[in-house]
């Protein structure tokens, strides 16, 4: 076993939580599958520092989603911390999770944005939420935000989220959904701040990577359903049911950030090799 034992983030992503007994679409169960999710979670060694949701943690905004969500969550271990995507509300979201005082940390318009200190390693969320829309944006009071937050601790290695991802991944429709206000402006901010050790994202419901100025930007699967990926453009929007599972952002002090993906569920092994 090493001297010292690696600290870990976990993101998840795209839970979109209904009221108790209904399914997404019909078909998907998100609560039992974000339910296998927090189950993974706490198995793991070691235990995260904290659990990131970076995302459409619930399918309509309303306060009975955002009550369930919040049932499902409590087994996490430490700290739990949420962001809006564009399935969210966010007064309902402030409402259900009143006593999460960093939802309204930005106290200079309705935005939910905040920095949190964990142990070597500075989170810094943005809210790219439209409010009626599936699209992304970050306007320019958001990002004069970022740009002040980065610049005052400028040597703590940072992980910066969002849900809308700053880059295109060649799912037209997706792309289409995607963020289209302020791209170019966020990844100049984030080439003046070389601490940003990583760009985090949802919004995709998969596993895509991307550089964006000096980093690496980020989407994780859904614990629940995955977008198909359709390169050439020809099919409708469309979800399948390939492996879910969440992020995992690995550091020990002086190291770089690593970033994994875990898939959830029963496997074989592991094995000695």
């Amino acid at each position: 076993m090493p001297a010292s034992l690696p600290q870990v983030l976990v993101q998840l992503s795209d839970t979109h939580i209904m009221v108790p007994g209904r399914l997404l679409d019909g078909r998907v169960d998100t609560a039992t599958a974000l339910a296998r999710a927090v189950q993974a979670v706490c198995r793991l060694r070691p235990a995260p520092v904290a659990v990131l949701l970076s995302g459409d943690l619930v399918d309509a905004g309303s306060p009975e989603e955002y009550a369930h969500l919040r049932t499902l969550l409590a087994p996490l271990p430490g700290p739990v911390y949420l962001m809006p995507g564009n399935h969210d509300e966010r007064g309902a979201l402030r409402a259900a999770f009143a006593d999460h005082a960093y939802l309204g940390q930005m106290h200079d318009g309705d935005f939910i944005q905040y920095t949190v200190d964990l142990p070597g390693l500075r989170l810094v969320t943005l809210d790219t939420v439209v409010p009626g829309a599936g699209h992304g944006a970050l306007c320019e009071h958001r990002l004069d935000w970022l740009d002040a937050t980065l610049a005052q601790v400028p040597e703590q290695p940072t992980l910066v989220a969002l849900h809308h991802p700053p880059f295109l991944t060649h799912i037209e429709h997706m792309d289409a959904l995607g963020l289209r206000e302020g791209r170019e402006d966020f990844e100049a901010i984030i080439r003046r701040h070389p601490q940003v050790e990583r760009i985090a994202c949802g919004h995709l419901h998969r596993c895509i990577q991307a550089r964006v100025a000096h980093t690496v930007a980020i989407t994780v699967p859904s614990p629940a359903h995955q977008v198909e990926l359709d390169l050439v453009g020809d099919h409708p929007a469309s979800y399948t049911f390939e492996p879910p599972g969440f992020g995992l952002h690995v550091w020990t002090t002086g190291t770089d950030l690593v970033s994994h993906v875990m898939p959830v569920g029963d496997f074989p092994g592991p094995f000695a090799f």
